[in-house]
């Protein structure tokens, strides 16, 4: 059986790639299925590792089959070899779609669960409020409180609080149209919070200039 070890590193060279290390960390390859590749006994792989390898030298997995595969005395087994790979491909892919369409459904009824009584009780409260002007808006702010428990389980964290007064930071705070320019530690009043999620910031506060 030829080696293919020249036409492997001719491809890695193409893409950058200076060393059969470095494409197993590229491509999620072990290093021995990288040595059958340059057996070209690649039918004994994974059609998901011949994907992923393709991608990563930026070539078609045709091509990776036409240079890695094997002839054989019996023209239809490399035929078979590929079709058996392919569906192999397949069924995986369709169980990681299968996958992500449950944790898809499991996150909304986690949500739905923990907005449960907004849900069920704001439209009455909206009505409420139609038919009585003089309601508070403060009978309410209770209805809301699903909605800080969901962002405290998700790790976001508001950036500031209405109406308070806060020294101007351009990596938290967003001048509002119509404002006069503000410097960095000018004094300013939020008018919409802002959100942050663990270091990663999500929403800048919107503030004006303290009169």
């Amino acid at each position: 059986m030829d080696d293919r070890t020249e036409i492997l590193r001719l491809l890695m060279k193409q893409v950058g790639i200076s060393s059969f290390q470095i494409l197993s960390e590229r491509t999620g390859i072990s290093r021995r299925a990288i040595d059958t590749l340059r057996k070209r006994n690649a039918a004994t792989l994974r059609y998901a590792d011949l994907a992923k390898l393709a991608e990563v030298l930026q070539i078609e997995v045709t091509e990776v089959i036409a240079k890695f595969i094997s002839d054989s005395n019996n023209p239809e087994s490399p035929i078979s070899e590929i079709a058996a790979l392919r569906e192999e491909y397949q069924r995986l892919q369709q169980k990681l779609e299968l996958q992500k369409f449950e944790l898809r459904s499991q996150f909304e009824r986690e949500t739905i669960q923990q907005l449960e009584s907004l849900i069920l009780q704001l439209p009455s409260a909206a009505y409420a409020a139609q038919q009585n002007p003089n309601m508070l808006a403060k009978n309410i702010l209770p209805l809301l409180r699903p909605i800080d428990a969901l962002l405290q389980k998700w790790g976001i964290t508001a950036i500031g609080s209405v109406g308070k007064e806060v020294n101007f930071d351009s990596q938290k705070h967003q001048l509002m149209e119509g404002s006069d320019e503000i410097k960095e530690g000018d004094i300013a009043i939020v008018r919409y919070v802002g959100y942050m999620q663990g270091e990663k910031l999500l929403y800048r506060a919107r503030v004006s200039i303290a009169i």
